[in-house]
């Protein structure tokens, strides 16, 4: 079931994160963070009786569980709205799968913590990273800047979006070692995504009222309120259901197969929007999807 819930979160993430894509050309970076993590906030609450409750948060267990949930909070938070940053300034097709390499940071972090690593997934590593170096390296400066609000012109011509996306990766990294080892066991795991998407808001309202960037949503903004309730709904549940398979599961495979969320993306962004990618960046991107599915193995 752990297995399960691995592949049902990768196609959640990656639905979800195919709008975004939208959203964010539209309202923004932040503006889009903001709104995903609080919608989800709202319908959390509304329904986290029904799926998990409260857990460790209204038990008596004092403070600890509200600040594991708190720190997984900041983490989450700055990585959605680099990966969300990514969106807005690059391709699609090669950042997704740039943020979606986490995995191989969250087996490092597992091995270092105590788990053994067999060759394969060292093997599986090694893919990854190769991949990424790829991806990053035969990327050629972009067309556009994406609108950006708190990007120069030179880093989003330099990087288009590959910083965003691998600071992504770096926190989903660690934010999911986390998860798996501390924060679900201490809070719940549904509990912890309600107060990831808490502490998330609260953090990128802070970042937006911080550069005196417009918080409400444009009166022209059309379908993206829409957008963003889906948003919040698809990435929420994907959440929810990430923390329990860690649960019935290895942190590990449950991590490497929520990643796969990245290959929906792609697959999206191959069928709906003309993002051409070059041909040692394609070797690239199937190096990191083949390290993903020598991990699970």
């Amino acid at each position: 079931m752990g297995i399960l819930f691995g592949l049902l979160t990768a196609f959640l993430w990656g639905s979800s994160d195919f709008v975004a894509r939208f959203a964010a050309h539209r309202i923004g970076a932040l503006r889009t963070t903001l709104y995903m993590q609080f919608s989800g906030f709202l319908l959390l609450t509304i329904f986290l009786p029904r799926v998990g409750g409260w857990g460790h948060l209204m038990d008596g267990s004092g403070w600890q569980p509200w600040a594991w949930g708190a720190l997984a909070g900041v983490a989450n938070g700055i990585s959605t709205l680099s990966l969300y940053r990514s969106f807005e300034v690059g391709k699609m097709a090669v950042v997704a799968p740039l943020s979606a390499s986490y995995p191989a940071l969250t087996v490092v972090l597992a091995l270092l913590s105590g788990e053994h690593l067999t060759g394969r997934r060292i093997l599986a590593i090694a893919f990854v990273l190769a991949g990424v170096v790829l991806v990053a390296g035969g990327e050629k400066a972009p067309t556009e800047n994406g609108g950006g609000s708190f990007a120069t012109s030179s880093e989003t011509k330099k990087g288009n979006g590959i910083r965003w996306a691998l600071t992504s990766a770096v926190g989903f990294g660690v934010l999911f070692w986390l998860l798996g080892t501390q924060v679900v066991p201490h809070v719940g795991y549904a509990a912890t995504v309600w107060m990831i998407r808490l502490t998330s808001s609260v953090v990128t309202a802070i970042v937006i009222l911080s550069l005196k960037q417009p918080i409400a949503l444009p009166r022209t903004a059309g379908p993206v309120p829409v957008w963003l309730i889906g948003m919040g709904l698809f990435d929420t549940g994907a959440f929810v259901l990430n923390n329990r398979g860690m649960q019935l599961e290895q942190v590990s495979v449950v991590s490497v197969l929520a990643s796969l969320y990245g290959a929906v993306t792609v697959m999206l962004a191959a069928i709906f929007l003309p993002e051409k990618i070059s041909r040692w960046q394609w070797i690239g991107i199937i190096a990191i999807f083949a390290g993903i599915y020598l991990i699970t193995r």
